[in-house]
């Protein structure tokens, strides 16, 4: 069934970091992302602004900006229409997220992440971009997932899924939960092939979605990889 999810990500590990870094009031919104070919997303972002010779010198020194262009002028408003070309990692990142036919409807940054809204027909989608985001060594939370056609308040949790069953089995046998432990997460997510930090990330929500049905409820956060 068609899902849309909302994902965050940390500026730091995503887009323009160094841009809000260098001007923390700058605001902006996405107006849409244009995705030409695998590799090449360019999205067309609204920046407000009163000095745009102040957002392209940051934007020229942001390594997650490959090029620009202004598209349209607004100055009585203090707002500027750019095209951004995003540098490879973070387009590696929206890769995974065509890859697996899904669609970005909605991008904004609140407090030092981006949050996006995402558009997938089937729900196995989601949870394969989450696992390709995070096999990349970047942190991703899904927050809401909301299958097409329900009511906007509709959360729907997920069971754990096959990775995460995998990684808490694995972790139980080898001993990670002893008291002390019999491996590390770093030596588990050898054995596992996969980055320490996905496998953190996978073990956490894996927890957190079973103390949620000891406890009798909803977790807050889906189990997605």
């Amino acid at each position: 069934m068609t899902t849309i999810a909302e994902l965050t990500l940390s500026n730091d590990e995503f887009a323009l970091a160094k841009t809000l870094h260098r001007l923390p009031d700058l605001e902006l919104r996405v107006e849409s992302v244009v995705a030409e070919g695998p590799t090449r997303t360019m999205p067309l972002v609204w920046f407000s602004t009163d000095d745009p010779e102040d957002l392209e010198a940051a934007l020229d020194s942001d390594p997650t900006v490959d090029d620009y262009q202004c598209l349209l002028e607004t100055a009585d408003d203090g707002e500027w229409f750019y095209r951004l070309q995003y540098g490879e990692d973070v387009s590696s990142v929206c890769a995974s997220v065509y890859a697996n036919g899904g669609t970005v409807l909605d991008a904004q940054v609140t407090d030092g992440q981006w949050t996006l809204r995402l558009l997938f027909p089937e729900r196995e989608e989601l949870s394969e971009t989450v696992s390709a985001i995070e096999n990349q060594d970047v942190r991703v939370d899904v927050r809401r997932m909301v299958e097409a056609g329900q009511d906007d308040d509709l959360e729907t949790t997920a069971a754990l899924t096959e990775p995460q069953q995998e990684a808490i089995s694995e972790a139980y046998r080898q001993g990670y939960y002893d008291v002390p432990r019999e491996i590390s997460l770093e030596e588990l997510a050898d054995k596992l092939d996969i980055s320490h930090q996905a496998l953190s990330e996978r073990l956490r929500r894996a927890n957190r979605v079973l103390a949620s049905e000891q406890l009798d409820e909803p977790s807050g956060e889906l189990a997605t990889d």
